[in-house]
């Protein structure tokens, strides 16, 4: 099942039924109003959306009409929770050694931080920043959302409780991280508003893509309309379900936390090129001993795309550009 949410001028906008093929939708008011509520009554709800989804496809429903990704917001606009994680230690690794960092990590435990959970971005929106001196960045990334999930649950467990899934561009500014990450308490400025794709997905639509609770697909980017790299979600050294089962050790998890996978990231970069900006420059600095990437620049565009093995696009994309905050 595909689903998106119309920008309609609220909040929490108003949520569609898309077509697998991404070309049609139907109102879903007829069962829930909204995602935030189709996730916390998810047990309702799931069976009457499914056979909504099943008509679509098969052209049976009158009051369908063309789906456009320009006119949806974030699948969830906001939510109670995002937590994004780091959970490709390749990326980290790069960045260690291109920076000579000491990062204090324990083995087996994924690196987490709290997100800004209030203001998402859709995938057809400009992208505002104060200046460019704050060295824009992009990180392609994959993203599950729950439902109510409780604490202490295991891995295998909390894979249950993933009802669907997202793909978003987890922007960045540098020029404020290091000095965030220096103060100890997480990220600000360093962080703004994250962008997410025109649909969420339920995990069977990916087939035997949905694998250990891993996405094995390729994060398809682009800078400017050209190549910038296709890493594969299935490299994650730690699953979802370990992600979310460390986050809900001592917590309840409630319907419609948003989880990050971190920047989609390969050891055979040479080949398959990057997710992220960052990671570029260091591995320019590591081959090079000097940076050949900039950063964004006012005017630029970016694009993030998966396609499935069937050639079809699984979430539509995210296209948009870089501009100066008004």
């Amino acid at each position: 099942m595909k689903l998106a949410t119309l920008n309609n001028g609220t909040r929490d906008g108003r949520l569609l039924v898309v077509s697998r093929d991404l070309t049609q939708a139907v109102y879903a008011s007829t069962i829930v109003d909204t995602m935030i509520e189709a996730l916390e009554n998810w047990e309702t709800v799931q069976e009457p959306l499914q056979h909504r989804y099943e008509h679509l496809n098969e052209g049976m429903l009158k009051d369908a009409f063309a789906f456009d990704p320009a006119k949806v917001m974030a699948p969830l606009p906001r939510c109670y929770q995002f937590v994004d994680a780091s959970a490709f230690l390749n990326h980290g690794n790069i960045m260690e050694e291109a920076f000579d960092l000491d990062v204090k990590k324990d083995k087996g435990i994924p690196v987490l931080v709290q997100r800004q959970s209030d203001d998402f971005l859709g995938p057809r929106e400009d992208y505002p920043f104060p200046c460019e001196e704050d060295n824009g960045d992009f990180e392609g990334e994959f993203a599950v959302v729950v439902d109510d999930m409780p604490m202490g649950i295991s891995a295998k467990e909390a894979e249950k409780h993933i009802k669907l899934v997202m793909i978003l561009n987890d922007m960045s500014m540098r020029t404020h991280l290091f000095r965030e990450l220096g103060m100890g308490f997480g990220f600000i400025n360093a962080k703004p508003a994250t962008v997410f794709g025109p649909v969420a997905v339920t995990p069977d639509e990916l087939g035997d893509s949905w694998r250990d609770g891993r996405i094995h697909l390729d994060m398809q980017v682009k800078r400017n309309g050209e190549w910038f790299g296709n890493p594969n979600g299935g490299g994650m050294d730690f699953s979802f379900g370990q992600v979310l089962s460390h986050l809900a050790y001592n917590r309840n998890l409630k319907a419609g936390a948003i989880i990050g996978s971190g920047t989609v990231s390969s050891t055979d970069w040479k080949t398959v090129g990057s997710a992220c900006l960052a990671e570029r420059r260091a591995l320019d600095k590591i081959e090079f001993g000097e940076f050949r990437t900039d950063f964004l620049h006012f005017g630029e565009s970016l694009s993030f795309e998966v396609f499935g093995e069937d050639g079809q696009s699984v979430f539509g994309a995210i296209e948009h550009k870089m501009v100066k905050a008004q």
